[in-house]
């Protein structure tokens, strides 16, 4: 049987962020998904957009609550699960939704914005070279994007680097 879910849209909303007692963090994001098609009859151009509740789980939860923002283009591969719970009436509820644990990918697809690279007049007339910026908080221009796996020998100083 398999179980396996493949998702590219972008995130609604800032993912939320919430620990549990063991301080394992959860990050549940809705990531909408949008189809676009011709109407036959009319030629007019038509979308519908799904959206899709992920609940992703660890470390993996912790970067996407660092990096991801609302609009922010998104790989999800994960698993559908269902569960039940009780609204305020008692009555049994039931909630589909994707789930990312250990074996699942967030994967970011944004373009990284390219830095301006504008010369600066200097005092004696010459061009100065461009400041560099105070780091931000983002990843690094030449990471790959899959959380939190990382090419070995980059430097991290304040992430884990995970390898399989």
């Amino acid at each position: 049987m398999l179980n396996e879910v493949n998702i590219i849209g972008h995130l609604g909303n800032d993912p939320e962020i919430r620990y549990q007692p063991s301080s394992d963090a959860i990050a549940t994001m809705s990531i909408g998904c949008s189809e676009r098609w011709r109407d036959k009859k009319t030629g007019e151009q038509k979308e519908k957009t799904e959206w899709i509740r992920v609940v992703v789980f660890g470390k993996l939860a912790e970067n996407v609550g660092e990096y991801l923002k609302k609009g922010s283009l998104v790989f999800v591969k994960g698993k559908f699960r269902t569960r039940k719970w009780q609204d305020q009436s008692g009555q049994d509820r039931y909630s589909t939704e994707v789930t990312v644990g250990m074996d699942g990918i967030v994967k970011f697809l944004d373009k990284k914005p390219q830095s301006q690279s504008t010369q600066q007049q200097g005092g004696w007339g010459q061009p100065q070279q461009p400041q560099q910026q105070a780091p931000q908080n983002e990843p690094p221009m030449d990471w790959d994007g899959n959380i939190p796996f990382a090419p070995i020998g980059l430097p991290y100083p304040r992430h884990a680097i995970y390898v399989i």
